[in-house]
Protein backbone atom coordinates (compact mmCIF):
# COMPACT_ATOMS: atom_id res chain seq x y z
CA UNK A 1 0.00 0.00 0.00
CA UNK A 2 1.61 3.46 -1.03
CA UNK A 3 1.78 6.33 1.04
CA UNK A 4 -1.25 7.91 -0.66
CA UNK A 5 -3.90 5.02 -0.28
CA UNK A 6 -2.46 4.83 3.62
CA UNK A 7 -2.97 8.82 3.74
CA UNK A 8 -6.70 8.15 2.14
CA UNK A 9 -7.00 5.19 4.69
CA UNK A 10 -6.18 7.32 7.71
CA UNK A 11 -8.72 10.05 6.07
CA UNK A 12 -11.29 7.54 5.91
CA UNK A 13 -10.81 5.77 9.75
CA UNK A 14 -10.67 9.63 11.39
CA UNK A 15 -13.99 11.03 9.33
CA UNK A 16 -15.66 7.60 9.81
CA UNK A 17 -14.39 8.41 13.88
CA UNK A 18 -15.83 12.16 14.08
CA UNK A 19 -19.04 10.88 12.01
CA UNK A 20 -19.69 8.25 14.85
CA UNK A 21 -18.66 10.61 17.58
CA UNK A 22 -21.43 13.67 16.25
CA UNK A 23 -24.08 10.02 15.80
CA UNK A 24 -23.45 8.96 19.30
CA UNK A 25 -23.73 12.32 20.97
CA UNK A 26 -27.23 13.28 19.52
CA UNK A 27 -28.19 9.77 20.33
CA UNK A 28 -26.66 10.26 24.13
CA UNK A 29 -28.03 13.79 24.23
CA UNK A 30 -31.67 12.52 23.45
CA UNK A 31 -30.82 10.23 26.50
CA UNK A 32 -30.15 13.18 28.44
CA UNK A 33 -33.10 14.65 27.98
CA UNK A 34 -35.40 12.06 28.48
CA UNK A 35 -33.28 11.25 32.07
CA UNK A 36 -33.49 14.86 33.04
CA UNK A 37 -37.35 14.13 32.36
CA UNK A 38 -37.89 11.31 34.32
CA UNK A 39 -35.82 11.54 37.31
CA UNK A 40 -38.12 14.95 38.19
CA UNK A 41 -41.13 13.58 36.75
CA UNK A 42 -42.40 13.07 40.82
CA UNK A 43 -41.28 17.16 41.13
CA UNK A 44 -43.57 18.13 37.97
CA UNK A 45 -46.40 16.34 39.18
CA UNK A 46 -46.19 18.13 42.28
CA UNK A 47 -45.47 21.61 41.01
CA UNK A 48 -48.87 21.32 38.77
CA UNK A 49 -50.94 19.86 42.27
CA UNK A 50 -49.39 22.33 44.42
CA UNK A 51 -50.55 25.32 42.32
CA UNK A 52 -54.03 24.12 42.21
CA UNK A 53 -55.57 26.71 44.17
CA UNK A 54 -58.91 25.98 46.41
CA UNK A 55 -61.19 28.63 47.65
CA UNK A 56 -62.54 29.25 51.17
CA UNK A 57 -65.46 31.68 50.85
CA UNK A 58 -66.33 33.57 54.25
CA UNK A 59 -69.65 34.76 54.84
CA UNK A 60 -70.69 37.93 54.28
CA UNK A 61 -70.57 39.28 57.56
CA UNK A 62 -67.13 38.45 58.50
CA UNK A 63 -64.72 41.01 59.55
CA UNK A 64 -60.81 41.18 59.23
CA UNK A 65 -59.63 40.62 62.33
CA UNK A 66 -61.69 37.59 62.43
CA UNK A 67 -60.57 36.65 58.66
CA UNK A 68 -56.20 37.07 59.74
CA UNK A 69 -57.56 34.58 62.58
CA UNK A 70 -59.12 31.78 60.77
CA UNK A 71 -56.21 32.31 58.01
CA UNK A 72 -53.54 31.40 60.50
CA UNK A 73 -55.59 28.27 61.64
CA UNK A 74 -55.63 26.69 58.50
CA UNK A 75 -51.78 27.61 57.82
CA UNK A 76 -51.26 25.84 60.48
CA UNK A 77 -52.89 22.47 59.17
CA UNK A 78 -50.44 19.69 58.28
CA UNK A 79 -51.69 19.61 54.48
CA UNK A 80 -51.67 23.49 53.62
CA UNK A 81 -48.98 24.49 51.55
CA UNK A 82 -49.35 28.00 51.00
CA UNK A 83 -52.46 30.30 51.94
CA UNK A 84 -53.09 34.06 51.64
CA UNK A 85 -56.37 36.38 52.53
CA UNK A 86 -58.05 38.39 49.72
CA UNK A 87 -59.63 41.35 50.84
CA UNK A 88 -62.77 42.54 49.87
CA UNK A 89 -61.06 45.03 47.56
CA UNK A 90 -58.94 42.22 45.35
CA UNK A 91 -61.84 40.23 45.12
CA UNK A 92 -63.73 43.45 43.97
CA UNK A 93 -61.26 44.18 41.19
CA UNK A 94 -61.22 40.86 40.23
CA UNK A 95 -64.53 40.64 39.38
CA UNK A 96 -64.54 44.14 37.85
CA UNK A 97 -61.91 42.25 35.42
CA UNK A 98 -64.02 39.55 35.00
CA UNK A 99 -67.85 41.33 34.56
CA UNK A 100 -67.11 44.74 34.15
CA UNK A 101 -66.62 47.83 36.05
CA UNK A 102 -70.30 48.60 36.22
CA UNK A 103 -71.39 45.78 37.75
CA UNK A 104 -71.69 46.93 41.33
CA UNK A 105 -74.04 50.01 40.41
CA UNK A 106 -76.66 47.75 41.31
CA UNK A 107 -75.30 47.02 44.82
CA UNK A 108 -75.79 49.93 47.95
CA UNK A 109 -72.59 47.83 49.67
CA UNK A 110 -69.81 44.99 48.10
CA UNK A 111 -71.27 41.82 47.79
CA UNK A 112 -67.57 40.56 47.73
CA UNK A 113 -67.07 38.58 50.51
CA UNK A 114 -63.67 38.04 52.29
CA UNK A 115 -61.80 34.90 50.98
CA UNK A 116 -58.82 32.52 51.83
CA UNK A 117 -56.73 30.90 49.12
CA UNK A 118 -54.72 27.86 49.78
CA UNK A 119 -52.72 25.36 48.05
CA UNK A 120 -52.11 21.97 49.22
CA UNK A 121 -49.58 19.42 49.98
CA UNK A 122 -48.81 17.49 46.49
CA UNK A 123 -50.15 13.64 48.64
CA UNK A 124 -53.30 15.54 49.74
CA UNK A 125 -54.69 16.71 46.01
CA UNK A 126 -56.58 13.62 45.34
CA UNK A 127 -60.23 13.04 45.66
CA UNK A 128 -60.52 10.74 49.47
CA UNK A 129 -57.79 13.65 50.51
CA UNK A 130 -60.09 16.58 49.52
CA UNK A 131 -63.37 15.69 50.67
CA UNK A 132 -61.50 15.29 54.31
CA UNK A 133 -59.78 18.76 53.67
CA UNK A 134 -63.26 20.10 52.87
CA UNK A 135 -64.90 18.92 56.13
CA UNK A 136 -62.21 20.62 57.83
CA UNK A 137 -62.12 24.05 56.55
CA UNK A 138 -66.27 23.62 56.32
CA UNK A 139 -66.23 22.62 60.25
CA UNK A 140 -65.61 26.90 61.10
CA UNK A 141 -68.32 28.95 61.75
CA UNK A 142 -66.64 31.62 59.69
CA UNK A 143 -66.73 29.87 56.53
CA UNK A 144 -69.80 29.83 53.82
CA UNK A 145 -68.62 27.95 50.91
CA UNK A 146 -65.24 25.76 49.67
CA UNK A 147 -64.34 25.91 45.99
CA UNK A 148 -61.72 22.74 45.55
CA UNK A 149 -62.40 22.28 41.64
CA UNK A 150 -62.37 18.97 42.78
CA UNK A 151 -63.43 17.75 38.69
CA UNK A 152 -60.21 19.51 37.79
CA UNK A 153 -57.87 18.15 40.13
CA UNK A 154 -59.29 14.74 38.82
CA UNK A 155 -58.58 15.21 35.43
CA UNK A 156 -55.39 16.45 36.68
CA UNK A 157 -54.50 13.04 38.69
CA UNK A 158 -55.59 11.37 35.48
CA UNK A 159 -53.13 13.31 33.14
CA UNK A 160 -50.41 13.20 35.31
CA UNK A 161 -50.94 8.58 35.18
CA UNK A 162 -51.14 8.48 31.44
CA UNK A 163 -47.73 11.16 31.32
CA UNK A 164 -46.19 9.04 33.56
CA UNK A 165 -46.83 5.74 31.30
CA UNK A 166 -46.35 7.64 28.05
CA UNK A 167 -42.71 8.83 29.59
CA UNK A 168 -41.56 5.30 30.89
CA UNK A 169 -42.71 3.80 27.33
CA UNK A 170 -40.62 6.80 25.58
CA UNK A 171 -37.67 6.16 27.82
CA UNK A 172 -37.81 2.50 27.09
CA UNK A 173 -37.86 3.56 23.35
CA UNK A 174 -34.56 6.28 23.42
CA UNK A 175 -33.00 3.58 25.38
CA UNK A 176 -34.07 0.71 22.39
CA UNK A 177 -33.13 3.30 19.76
CA UNK A 178 -30.07 4.40 21.31
CA UNK A 179 -28.53 1.36 21.85
CA UNK A 180 -29.30 0.10 17.59
CA UNK A 181 -28.28 3.43 16.77
CA UNK A 182 -24.82 3.34 18.77
CA UNK A 183 -24.37 -0.48 17.76
CA UNK A 184 -24.58 0.09 14.10
CA UNK A 185 -22.57 3.45 14.43
CA UNK A 186 -19.70 1.34 15.92
CA UNK A 187 -20.32 -1.51 13.97
CA UNK A 188 -19.25 0.50 10.76
CA UNK A 189 -15.93 2.38 12.80
CA UNK A 190 -14.73 -1.57 13.71
CA UNK A 191 -15.66 -2.92 10.25
CA UNK A 192 -13.18 -0.07 8.83
CA UNK A 193 -10.33 -1.89 10.33
CA UNK A 194 -11.73 -5.21 9.85
CA UNK A 195 -8.09 -6.29 7.45
CA UNK A 196 -6.12 -5.13 10.52
CA UNK A 197 -7.67 -7.52 12.48
CA UNK A 198 -7.40 -10.20 10.05
CA UNK A 199 -3.70 -9.48 9.70
CA UNK A 200 -3.83 -10.13 13.65
CA UNK A 201 -5.06 -13.22 13.53
CA UNK A 202 -2.71 -14.20 10.87
CA UNK A 203 -0.07 -13.80 13.30
CA UNK A 204 -1.38 -15.36 16.19
CA UNK A 205 -3.00 -12.33 18.56
CA UNK A 206 -5.86 -13.96 20.81
CA UNK A 207 -8.97 -12.72 21.09
CA UNK A 208 -8.30 -10.93 24.31
CA UNK A 209 -5.51 -9.37 22.83
CA UNK A 210 -7.62 -7.88 19.16
CA UNK A 211 -9.86 -6.82 21.31
CA UNK A 212 -8.38 -4.98 23.75
CA UNK A 213 -7.30 -1.66 21.63
CA UNK A 214 -10.93 -1.76 20.43
CA UNK A 215 -12.51 -1.39 23.74
CA UNK A 216 -10.10 0.93 24.83
CA UNK A 217 -11.00 3.43 22.32
CA UNK A 218 -14.81 2.20 22.80
CA UNK A 219 -14.32 3.85 26.23
CA UNK A 220 -12.76 6.78 25.10
CA UNK A 221 -15.60 7.28 21.77
CA UNK A 222 -17.66 6.50 24.81
CA UNK A 223 -16.83 9.57 27.36
CA UNK A 224 -16.17 12.19 24.25
CA UNK A 225 -19.69 11.73 23.15
CA UNK A 226 -21.26 12.10 26.51
CA UNK A 227 -18.96 15.39 27.36
CA UNK A 228 -20.07 16.41 23.44
CA UNK A 229 -23.95 15.79 24.66
CA UNK A 230 -23.62 17.01 28.59
CA UNK A 231 -22.40 20.50 26.71
CA UNK A 232 -24.79 20.92 24.50
CA UNK A 233 -27.58 19.66 26.94
CA UNK A 234 -25.82 22.49 29.31
CA UNK A 235 -26.72 24.87 26.60
CA UNK A 236 -30.14 23.87 25.90
CA UNK A 237 -30.93 24.30 29.66
CA UNK A 238 -28.89 27.86 29.73
CA UNK A 239 -31.43 28.91 27.00
CA UNK A 240 -34.47 27.22 28.10
CA UNK A 241 -33.92 29.20 31.56
CA UNK A 242 -33.07 32.82 30.22
CA UNK A 243 -36.72 32.29 28.08
CA UNK A 244 -38.62 30.05 30.74
CA UNK A 245 -37.08 30.62 34.13
CA UNK A 246 -40.02 29.26 36.34
CA UNK A 247 -38.70 25.74 34.27
CA UNK A 248 -35.98 25.67 37.09
CA UNK A 249 -38.32 26.26 39.75
CA UNK A 250 -39.94 22.79 38.99
CA UNK A 251 -36.10 20.94 38.01
CA UNK A 252 -33.83 20.20 40.70
CA UNK A 253 -30.72 21.76 39.44
CA UNK A 254 -29.14 18.52 41.84
CA UNK A 255 -30.71 16.19 39.78
CA UNK A 256 -28.40 17.44 37.28
CA UNK A 257 -25.14 15.46 38.14
CA UNK A 258 -27.23 12.48 38.44
CA UNK A 259 -27.95 12.81 34.60
CA UNK A 260 -24.80 13.26 33.48
CA UNK A 261 -23.90 10.18 35.53
CA UNK A 262 -26.38 8.26 33.84
CA UNK A 263 -25.25 9.82 30.18
CA UNK A 264 -21.68 8.89 30.33
CA UNK A 265 -22.54 5.42 31.92
CA UNK A 266 -24.77 5.18 29.33
CA UNK A 267 -22.17 6.11 26.45
CA UNK A 268 -19.26 4.04 27.80
CA UNK A 269 -21.34 1.00 28.52
CA UNK A 270 -23.17 1.13 25.26
CA UNK A 271 -19.51 1.47 23.10
CA UNK A 272 -17.95 -1.05 25.15
CA UNK A 273 -20.48 -3.58 24.51
CA UNK A 274 -21.15 -3.12 21.03
CA UNK A 275 -17.81 -2.99 20.57
CA UNK A 276 -17.20 -6.33 22.05
CA UNK A 277 -19.65 -8.00 19.77
CA UNK A 278 -18.50 -6.44 16.75
CA UNK A 279 -15.06 -7.30 17.28
CA UNK A 280 -15.92 -10.85 18.00
CA UNK A 281 -17.94 -11.17 15.05
CA UNK A 282 -14.98 -9.81 12.57
CA UNK A 283 -12.54 -12.51 14.70
CA UNK A 284 -14.42 -15.18 14.11
CA UNK A 285 -15.25 -14.43 10.13
CA UNK A 286 -12.78 -16.28 7.42
CA UNK A 287 -11.02 -14.13 4.61
CA UNK A 288 -13.64 -14.40 1.62
CA UNK A 289 -16.49 -12.64 4.42
CA UNK A 290 -14.51 -9.58 4.96
CA UNK A 291 -14.64 -8.61 1.30
CA UNK A 292 -18.56 -8.19 1.86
Amino acid sequence: MGKQEKKMMRRRLANAYVSSIISISLVLLMVGIAALLIVNAQRVANYFKENMQISVILRQDVQEPEAEKYLASVQTLPYTHSARLVSREEGTRELQELLGEDFLSVFETSPVPLSVELTLVADYVSADSLDIVRRVLTASPLVDEVNSQQSLIEVLNANLTRISLLLGVFILLMLFISFVLINNTVRLNVYARRFTVHTMKLVGATRAFIRGPFLVRAVFQGLISAVLALLVLAGLLYLLKRSFAQFFAIIDLRTLGLVAGIVLVTGVLICVISTFFVVNKLVSQNKDNLYY
